[in-house]
């Protein structure tokens, strides 16, 4: 059974930075994809970034520039490092995980997040 947990949300003031961590539990290999997603009260589940099973990382819009994921420790621990950050940065923060589906050795993130941490909120004011 895949667990994940998330820290490190809390405010921050237009401009700063906060950096999140998802410790990941029960991979059985590591043939795993990872994300961040945020919930924003009224609005709909956006991706924020995501690094594949092979490393590759790909960001929404709106983080490209000013967030960065990153993982250690065979793929168990998972960063979001956001700088610059927006008051319309405001959400509740997911990481999420998923096997990757691999087929005639290419492998590719099915996007349906199947694990899912608690959550951490970060709150930014201007």
């Amino acid at each position: 059974q895949v667990q994940l947990v998330e820290s490190g949300g809390g405010s921050a003031q237009a401009g700063g930075s906060l950096k999140l961590t998802c410790v990941a539990s029960g991979y059985t290999d590591s043939n795993y994809c990872m994300a961040w997603l945020r919930q924003i009260p009224g609005k709909e589940r956006e991706r924020v970034a995501i690094i594949d099973s092979d490393g590759g990382t790909s960001y929404a819009d709106s983080a490209k520039g000013r967030f960065t994921i990153s993982q250690e420790n065979a793929k168990t621990i998972l960063y979001l490092q956001m700088t610059n950050l927006k008051p319309e940065d405001t959400a509740d923060y997911y990481c999420a995980a998923e096997r990757a589906t691999c087929r005639d050795g290419y492998c590719y993130c099915p996007y349906e997040w199947p694990y899912w941490g608690q959550g951490t909120q970060v709150t930014v004011s201007s």
